[in-house]
């Protein structure tokens, strides 16, 4: 007899709930039970026969995927809720006909480009560590950039005091004002704040953080607070990116 079961995450994130690596977190937490007994990472599940819930509600399975991109401005948090009761993503996109999270992060003081799905999938390949994503960021900074500022930062450095450098990124000047530069980054990483954290370093003060593009996909006009829908073009962009083989040991 065919084993049709998967893992419970895959299941968790195929269905719209919240990333891979979120939904092992709400595994790990104890909020997910299946058939009314809590899971436990490692678990698999039938996508047909068994109940899978999360804090109560049972997983509904996803008919149709939906693909978002959304301009978050400054001051709302990259999540679908928040204890602390902050304001959040969510709040911009109660109007998209299905449950949709977040790929990828954009801390609370940046704006921009901002991708939702309920592919689980999708969201994974674009947010795991061996993606080849590139994401570009318009950045300005107070004063003055010299260039052996933006070489240090081009070539990499240690932003967390472990000794592990960035990757190296394209940073170049798009304008130069008597007291402010802005400069456009080309990173593929996804460290916690590491843009603001690179020029922290090299002694720049960021005014304002704005991401533009993730793999070929722009922003473009897209109001602040508005969203709308991926179209094909972009989709295959994003279907497109490449993940780094693993290193031989």
């Amino acid at each position: 007899m065919k084993d049709n079961r998967i893992r419970l995450q895959k299941f968790l994130a195929e269905n719209g709930v919240a990333s891979r690596r979120k939904s092992e977190e709400l595994i790990e937490f104890g909020k997910v039970k299946v058939n009314g007994r809590v899971a436990t990472i490692g678990d698999k599940v039938d996508p047909i026969r068994d109940k899978v819930t999360v804090r109560g509600k049972p997983v509904v399975a996803v008919k149709e995927k939906v693909y978002i991109m959304l301009h978050k401005p400054r001051g709302f948090i990259t999540t679908m809720s928040d204890e602390m009761d902050r304001k959040c993503v969510a709040q911009l996109v109660k109007d998209v006909p299905v449950k949709v999270f977040p790929i990828g992060r954009l801390d609370r003081n940046s704006e921009g480009l901002l991708l939702m799905t309920n592919d689980g999938e999708l969201s994974n390949k674009l947010t795991h560590p061996s993606s080849l994503v590139n994401k570009t960021y318009r950045v300005t900074v107070k004063g003055p950039v010299k260039e052996e500022q933006i070489e240090k930062m081009s070539i990499g450095i240690d932003i967390d005091g472990d000794g592990r450098l960035t990757e190296p990124c394209d940073v170049f000047v798009i304008e130069r004002k008597e007291d402010r530069t802005v400069l456009n980054f080309i990173i593929h990483e996804g460290r916690n704040r590491q843009i603001r954290k690179m020029c922290e370093k090299v002694g720049l003060e960021v005014l304002r953080l704005k991401r533009t593009e993730i793999a070929g996909v722009k922003l473009g006009m897209l109001g602040q607070g508005k969203w709308r829908d991926l179209n094909e073009k972009e989709l295959k962009h994003l279907n497109g990116v490449s993940q780094t083989k693993p290193k031989a040991k």
